[in-house]
């Protein structure tokens, strides 16, 4: 199907304990390495994510509008779990007040929220992924010394 719009800016990482999220599961955590990820968002992974998720997507436009008007893509948060070497990620979902807010009413369903929540689920797996795959090198960082002595 897909979805063709523009591409939104890249979120601004949190600063909170991703094992706060419901949805997160972080044991051991201690470094997030979200500036550096951030970064890699503002770089280019962002708009590789979210061209790839566009392109699949079974949201609709009205349906992206929502999340849009909301600004849910605002509240992802991704962050390093150095533990299972990998970009963890926190996908925002309607809150449970969207139909008050009468942005859209005539998206009225719970098929709608339902639809909305898995479909950001599925841009902050490919995100996660992209992140991981393309941009993350954290070995390439360190460099040894060339005067380390010999044991």
């Amino acid at each position: 199907m897909g979805l063709d719009v523009e591409i939104p800016d890249p979120p601004e990482l949190d600063a909170d304990d991703p094992a706060e999220y419901d949805d997160v599961d972080a044991v051991g955590v201690e470094d997030y390495r979200r500036e550096e990820l951030e970064g890699f968002l503002a770089d280019g992974a962002w708009a590789d994510a979210f061209e790839e998720w566009a392109a699949h997507t079974e949201l609709t436009e009205e349906e992206y509008a929502v999340a849009r008007d909301l600004d849910l893509l605002d509240e992802f948060d991704f962050f390093w779990d150095d533990f299972a070497d990998r970009v963890g990620y926190h996908a925002p979902g309607l809150p449970e007040d969207w139909r008050e807010r009468e942005l859209h009413p005539e998206l009225d369903s719970w098929s709608t929220v339902s639809a909305i929540n898995a479909s950001l689920t599925e841009l902050g797996q490919i995100a996660s992924d992209v992140l991981k795959e393309e941009y993350v090198d954290w070995e390439a960082e360190y460099e040894a010394p060339d005067d380390l002595p010999d044991f």
